[in-house]
């Protein structure tokens, strides 16, 4: 018998009458089909779905989704997905429990159709803000997101500036969190806005971290703000711990919803002799009269990513949007070819 094969022989007859099986003695066998990387978008955010095919060399894959006339959701693909690694890009924009509910729909409809691999893209993950009981008898919404998501079937998410760190233990699955800091960095230094005279302030305490890192990419200062939140879109500045007078103030946060917080931010920092501020944000969950305030505001330039859609008609002068396209096309191939994720950001994807 030859070394990696297996013989087998009926009794009594000669073997050259027999048709020689051989097996291999192997760990693995070779797959076949070659594995298949598809990507399918849901309604909330086409463009950047679009965006991330293209940087992939892909086209989105066909699938039908309309809304019945009772409010309900009908989801079909129209093409054969059995056997592929499925990337599905929906982001937490508004209608959120509509493009929420349509999301839990695509992820069981590709589990009942045979995919491989199921990956949610959530570049805005929603609820993200109610991750803990502030109050007696709130919900812990993002962990019931979680918890949803996992009941539909999903292997793994891939996301984008998480409110807070402790969203990702919510999960059993998988997660990747992707940043835009560097993103911003490169943006901000491309500007000149870098070095000695600038100044990464953190809005509270909880950014403080962040903050402190995003000086240390732009070579910059760091200062934090204190503030106190009356009500629950409302936010006011009581004090400036660092040295911003004279100064060129950057601010970052990872989401904005009315802009009330930036804009108190800014006249705090001006008010303490700042001579600039420039204001980041990778979620902006903006209206448009929100849009048009921070427009008017003693702010120099905002810079914001394009994880949820922003109307371009009421997009403001001073406001700068950044694709994130290419970040989470080479961030999917990554997750594909079961490479490194952290390697993109050289290991400085963990915020918290």
């Amino acid at each position: 018998m030859e070394s990696g094969t297996i013989e087998q022989t009926l009794p009594g007859l000669d073997t050259a009458d027999v048709p020689r099986v051989e097996m291999t003695t192997g760990h693995a066998l070779p797959l076949q089909p070659q594995k298949r990387l598809m990507v399918f978008s849901g309604r909330s955010h086409p463009e950047l779905a679009a965006k991330i095919a293209e940087r992939l060399g892909v086209q989105l894959g066909e699938i039908e989704l309309t809304t019945f006339a009772n409010g309900e959701t009908y989801c079909r693909y129209n093409e054969s997905i059995r056997g592929a690694d499925l990337f599905l890009v929906q982001t937490g924009s508004e209608p959120v429990d509509q493009h929420l509910m349509e999301l839990l729909l695509m992820i069981q409809a590709a589990r009942l159709a045979s995919a491989k691999r199921i990956t949610a893209v959530i570049p805005w993950f929603p609820y993200s803000r109610q991750d803990r009981k502030a109050k007696p008898r709130e919900p812990i919404s993002g962990r019931l997101v979680a918890d949803m998501l996992q009941l539909a079937g999903v292997d793994r998410l891939l996301t984008m500036d998480l409110h807070a760190g402790q969203i990702q233990g919510f999960f059993t699955i998988p997660v990747d969190h992707m940043t835009a800091q560097q993103l911003f960095a490169r943006h901000f230094r491309d500007l000149g806005i870098s070095g000695e005279g600038v100044v990464s302030v953190a809005p509270d305490a909880g950014r403080a971290k962040v903050a402190v890192r995003f000086s240390e990419m732009l070579g910059a200062e760091f200062a934090i703000m204190h503030k106190t939140r009356p009500g629950r879109e409302q936010a006011t500045v009581t004090e400036v711990t660092g040295s911003v007078r004279g100064k060129v103030c950057i601010v970052g946060d990872d989401v904005t919803t009315t802009g009330g917080t930036l804009i108190a931010g800014a006249r705090a920092l001006l008010d303490h002799g700042a001579r600039e501020v420039w204001v980041y944000v990778t979620h902006a969950l903006l209206s448009s009269d929100a849009l048009q305030r921070l427009a008017a505001a003693d702010i120099t330039g905002i810079v914001v990513t394009d994880t949820v859609p922003i109307d371009p008609r009421a997009r403001p002068d001073n406001v700068t949007v950044l694709t994130v396209a290419p970040l989470l096309a080479e961030t999917i191939m990554n997750v594909f070819a079961d490479e490194s994720v952290s390697a993109i950001f050289g290991g400085e994807n963990q915020l918290f």
